[in-house]
């Protein structure tokens, strides 16, 4: 049976795992910019424009569901309690 205290714990796990996810990502993008981009100019044809967009695209989306689906119900779970 699952508790409240349990799904808080669940959620605290999820919202640090991704977070973790999303700054390894930024930093990965950050420093290794030019060697990412190399690797997926062999792939799809798309301007360095185009790639900085859709990473920053990406990042948004992600740290958005981050926020939604873990950080806003465990604040709500942390005020019920």
């Amino acid at each position: 049976m699952i508790t409240i205290d349990l799904l808080k714990t669940f959620l605290l796990y999820c919202l640090v795992f991704n977070l973790t996810v999303v700054t390894v990502w930024f930093l990965v993008f950050t420093f290794a910019h030019d060697s990412i981009y190399s690797l997926h100019q062999r792939w799809f044809q798309i301007s360095v424009a185009q790639f900085d967009n859709l990473h920053y695209t990406g990042i948004m989306i992600y740290k958005i569901g981050i926020y939604f689906l873990n950080l806003a119900p465990l604040l709500s779970l942390w005020l019920m309690t």
